[in-house]
């Protein structure tokens, strides 16, 4: 399953590069001092140019578990929203509750700014290693919980950078949906 209805608006998942994807916002898997870094992190600071990384700085830190939202610089998106995962450990050190909260931070900051579409990378599961399979229930189930409540969110797409993960997000996503 790659498209749910979920309240009044769609959740999608694609596979992808979240630099291209026209969205009111995409989501950034930012590191807590904002300094850019690899993987979906660097790819948006490349892509977006150089404001992207002013606003990060004047702003300092991010906490993990919460979001902050910089302007987009030359993406094709209006906003990025900065999102802080928690480093895998083993599961039992609060990590799911602060996946949990990076992803509904992203969700109230679109909110907030009246944002209609939202575009999320897999937070966590690259350099802080969070099992794909496990990150992905999280974030579909903060999404749809978030969706059947009152939101100005029309569109939610996840943007999967590899098959294997569009694999495993549209497996949960198939669960979640029967599981309604």
């Amino acid at each position: 399953m790659t498209e749910a209805s979920i309240g009044a608006s769609t959740l999608r998942l694609m596979h992808g590069d979240i630099t291209r994807v026209a969205a009111d916002a995409i989501v950034n898997a930012a590191n807590s001092g904002l300094v850019g870094g690899g993987g979906v992190d660097g790819a948006i600071h490349r892509a977006g140019g150089p404001t992207i990384m002013a606003e990060c700085r004047k702003i300092g830190r991010c906490p993990t578990g919460s979001a902050i939202l910089t302007g987009a610089g030359s993406l094709p998106a209006r906003f990025v929203i900065h999102a802080v995962a928690p480093v895998y450990h083993d599961g039992v050190h609060g990590e799911p509750d602060l996946l949990r909260g990076a992803y509904a931070a992203s969700l109230t900051l679109a909110d907030a700014h009246d944002l209609r579409t939202l575009a999320f990378p897999s937070l966590g599961t690259g350099a802080y290693r969070y099992p794909v399979n496990l990150a992905a229930a999280i974030a579909l189930d903060t999404v749809a919980t978030h969706l059947r409540g009152a939101t100005k969110l029309a569109e939610v797409t996840f943007v999967l950078f590899s098959a294997p993960d569009l694999a495993t997000y549209a497996d949960a996503l198939a669960r979640l949906v029967e599981g309604t």
